[in-house]
C-alpha cells in the first residue's frame, strides 16, 4: 500500500508539473529584438488631422491629397461564413478603391481569390503577399474580415496627411505581455512601405514562421505584429483629433450600452468618435442597417460644412 500510494503521489506531482509548464507554454509570448536602433520605442497614437488644420492648407494641396489616398482592402473570408461573405461584398466595401476578398476554398456563389489554404496564419500571408504584387498605385492597406463594417471614406481621412512611405501600422492598438499589435477584428491598416517590409521578411523563417511554433501558436494578429517588428513596425492607435479610438472590436449598439452605464449624462460622449472607421460584432441584417444609417439617410436641410470629399469608386451603388 505504502508503495502504491508514494506511486500515486508521484504520479499527482509529475501530473501538477506538466499543467503548469502547457499553462506557461500557454501564455507565453515570445520576447522579440527589434532589427532597427529604435529597441526603446514608445507606443504612441496617430490622431487624424483636425478641421483647423484642414483649413490651413491651399485648395489645390488638399485635392492633391484626396487624390492620393487611395485604399485597397484586403478581406478575408470563408465559405462557411457566406452571410457575411456576401453582405461585405454588397455593402462597405463598394466603397475600397479596390476591394479583394481571400478566400480558404473557392464558393460558387460568390467571387474571391482561392489561396487553397486551410491555416489562418499562412492564408493571410498569402493573401498580403498578393495585395503588395497587385497593388499598382494603392499606397494604403486595409485587412479586415468579413464580420468587420468600416467606414473607407473615414479610414481615408485618418491617413490623409500621412506618407505611405513611412512605415504605419494602425488600428485598435493592444498590448499582451511585451508585444503591442492591432486587434484583427478592428481592422488593421498598413502603408505600402510596411507591407514591403513585411513581405520582404516572410521568407526569414527564424523571425517570421509560416507555420508557428510547435508548442505554442500566436493569434493571426499577434504573429502579425512580431513578424513587422523584426522590421522596425510597430503597432499604433488610430484616434481621432479629440484622441477617441477609430478603431472599435464591438457594435454600435454595445457601445451605446458601454456608454449608457459608464457616462448616463452624455451617452454620445461616452459611445464612440463620430469619424469612426470599423466596428464589429454585427450581424449581417445590422450591416445593412449601419449601410443604410451611414450612406443614405440625411436630414434635410443640414449642411455639415466638410472640407473635402472622398468620392466612392465608380459603379457604387450604396450613395
Amino acid at each position: 500500500m505504502l508503495s502504491e500510494g508514494g506511486s500515486f503521489m508521484k504520479g499527482m506531482v509529475m501530473g501538477g508539473v506538466f499543467c503548469l509548464v502547457l499553462s506557461l507554454l500557454g501564455s507565453f509570448s515570445p520576447s522579440i529584438e527589434s532589427g532597427t536602433d529604435d529597441q526603446h520605442h514608445h507606443h504612441h497614437h496617430v490622431k487624424a488631422p483636425s478641421k483647423d488644420e484642414l483649413k490651413r492648407l491651399p485648395d489645390s494641396e488638399m485635392q492633391e491629397l484626396v487624390n492620393q489616398v487611395r485604399v485597397y482592402c484586403v478581406i478575408m473570408v470563408q465559405p462557411k461564413i457566406l452571410m457575411y461573405w456576401a453582405t461585405a461584398m454588397d455593402t462597405w466595401s463598394k466603397h475600397c478603391d479596390k476591394p479583394v476578398f481571400y478566400t480558404s476554398e473557392s464558393s460558387k456563389a460568390l467571387e474571391a481569390v482561392d489561396l487553397n489554404e486551410d491555416d489562418s496564419w499562412a492564408r493571410l500571408r498569402k493573401a498580403l503577399k498578393h495585395a503588395y504584387e497587385n497593388a499598382g498605385d494603392m499606397r494604403w492597406f486595409f485587412v479586415a474580415q468579413a464580420t468587420t463594417f468600416a467606414i473607407i471614406e473615414n479610414l481615408k481621412y485618418l491617413v490623409l496627411t500621412k506618407d505611405p512611405s513611412e512605415p504605419f501600422y494602425l488600428g485598435n492598438a493592444m498590448k499582451s505581455g511585451e508585444l503591442e499589435y492591432v486587434a484583427y477584428d478592428s481592422g488593421i491598416v498598413l502603408s505600402y512601405e510596411a507591407l514591403k517590409r513585411l513581405v520582404h521578411v516572410f521568407p526569414d523563417d527564424n523571425k517570421c514562421p509560416e507555420r508557428g511554433h510547435t508548442l505554442w501558436k500566436l493569434s493571426d494578429d499577434k504573429q502579425l505584429a512580431v513578424c513587422l517588428k523584426y522590421t522596425g513596425v510597430f503597432a499604433e492607435n488610430g484616434e481621432d483629433a479629440l484622441g477617441k479610438g477609430l478603431f472599435n472590436s464591438k457594435s454600435v449598439d454595445s457601445l451605446i450600452a458601454d456608454g449608457m452605464k459608464d457616462n448616463p449624462n452624455n451617452v454620445v460622449e461616452g459611445c464612440c468618435s463620430d469619424m469612426a472607421v470599423t466596428f464589429s460584432g454585427l450581424s449581417p441584417n445590422q450591416m445593412q442597417v449601419m449601410m443604410f444609417g451611414v450612406y443614405r439617410l440625411r436630414p434635410y436641410g443640414h449642411d455639415f460644412h466638410d472640407s473635402l470629399v472622398f468620392y466612392p469608386p465608380k459603379d457604387s451603388i450604396n450613395d
